[in-house]
């Protein structure tokens, strides 16, 4: 599934509340969306572009029927609380929320608006939902990964370089909350291959540099949480990683067309793949709260050219 046909599904999870609400009574309806992507980001824009045709596609034209407020939290977590509170005060009939960071906002916000979450590692282990086939309350929507994808990760650092002997975990604590889902799971597969395994928190850019001067100092690699901390400040990650020769491990598909080594995931937009149609079915059937489902993603692995391979340290034999 493309990155658009992706949105389109978000789109049509977004537009069942409207619709119920439009049953109500006709008028301008509104929809918020709270992203932790900035703005100016490439899926930032992405998701900016594909999400208004998308709804118009089902009927919704921004600035007729519906207007759409966004905010942009830029990986930013000073900023998840204040426009979660901005966009509850302005009554929308739905919101739309991207990231854990924001997702885990709303829900202190204690509000029982209609919302669809997109982009959201283990969303049962993270508390946000109490069952993936019925999500319950006022929250549903479409997860990304799995924790346990974490253990192949390791094994392809392992795999690429033999010589290894750790791998740090670089992540955001602030914007990752389910880092220790992670963590429980890269430790088990670290030890079964004889390495070290640590966490390697990262807040700036300087830390990013830090982390990478430190990994190559230990004989080990990175491995890049899924996270907007790592997607807003990939360059920073992969020019860091360049510059001391370390090999790193990626989530997405997306993130290798910026210089990258390697991949291991999906393609943010291959999330619920399989399940276009049912889910339409379900909102009809049993409301928003129960339609969508998460679901397990086809992954693979995408490595990026010979000048990334010999960047991150490591030999290219014919």
């Amino acid at each position: 599934m493309k990155r658009r046909e992706f949105v389109g599904l978000v789109a049509g999870a977004a537009a069942w509340p409207l619709v119920a609400r439009a049953q109500q009574g006709a008028g301008m309806r509104r929809l918020g969306v709270l992203a932790g992507y900035a703005a100016n980001d490439s899926l930032g824009q992405s998701l900016a572009t594909i999400l208004p045709q998308s709804l118009a596609a089902l009927g919704w034209i921004e600035g007729q029927n519906i207007q759409i407020d966004w905010r942009w939290a830029s990986a930013d977590p000073r900023l998840y609380q204040s426009y979660a509170a901005e966009l509850v005060a302005l009554r929308p009939d739905v919101l739309v929320v991207q990231s854990s960071p924001a997702v885990a906002a709303l829900r202190r916000s204690l509000n029982a608006i209609p919302t669809v979450f997109i982009m959201i590692t283990d969303p049962l282990g993270q508390g946000f939902v109490n069952n993936l086939a019925h999500p319950g309350g006022n929250m549903t929507g479409f997860s990304d990964y799995d924790p346990p994808i974490a253990s192949k990760w390791v094994e392809l650092l392992k795999h690429i370089k033999p010589s290894l002997a750790s791998v740090a975990l670089l992540y955001n604590p602030a914007s990752t909350p389910f880092a220790d889902l992670v963590l429980q799971t890269v430790g088990p597969a670290a030890r079964s291959l004889a390495v070290t395994a640590r966490p390697s928190v990262c807040r700036d850019d300087a830390n990013i540099d830090a982390a990478m001067k430190l990994a190559r100092n230990e004989r080990g690699g990175v491995l890049v949480i899924p996270e907007v901390f790592t997607t807003v400040h990939r360059d920073a990650i992969v020019a860091a990683a360049a510059r001391h020769r370390v090999p790193a491990v990626y989530p997405d598909e997306i993130s290798t067309t910026h210089g990258e080594l390697m991949s291991y995931g999906i393609d943010p937009a291959q999330v619920q793949a399989d399940d276009q149609s049912q889910d339409g079915e379900g909102y009809r059937a049993c409301g928003a709260a129960d339609a969508a489902r998460a679901r397990r993603h086809s992954n693979g692995v995408t490595i990026c050219a010979v000048g990334s391979i010999r960047a991150g340290g490591l030999e290219c034999r014919r």
